[in-house]
């Protein structure tokens, strides 16, 4: 079972992806921590990051980053997502595999997730 980290300082969101991505057979951890990123991908070991761009005190892009440079989850596909419409013309620079505009449209997120992690579409 495939696992993703959500990085969102946004609880309905964490909530809302956590439920979802449970239901889609995702094995799924959450933290609304921008800090707590690089921590939870070293003990939750997943195999895709939805990283929110603008977390509480912190950049997600700057996040991103840190995660890409880190070797230990530097493999790791990284979808950011923003409400921010200008914030897909920077994610690339960052290092994210891909990008999602919020509201989110869950077949759209669903069609990223499965070709981050090579899932084909049933």
């Amino acid at each position: 079972m495939p696992r993703i980290l959500v990085v969102d300082d946004d609880v309905d969101i964490l909530s809302v992806m956590k439920i979802l991505l449970t239901m889609k057979g995702f094995e799924v951890e959450v933290t609304s921590k921008g800090e707590d990123a690089l921590p939870k991908t070293e003990s939750f070991k997943p195999d895709l990051i939805l990283l929110d761009v603008l977390i509480s005190g912190h950049d997600g892009r700057t996040i991103c980053k840190l995660l890409k440079s880190n070797k230990t989850a530097s493999h790791i596909p990284v979808i950011m997502f923003s409400a921010h419409p200008g914030a897909a013309a920077t994610i690339s620079d960052y290092g994210a595999n891909d990008f999602i505009a919020k509201p989110f449209d869950v077949n759209n997120l669903m069609k990223k997730v499965n070709a981050q992690l090579g899932i084909s579409a049933n």
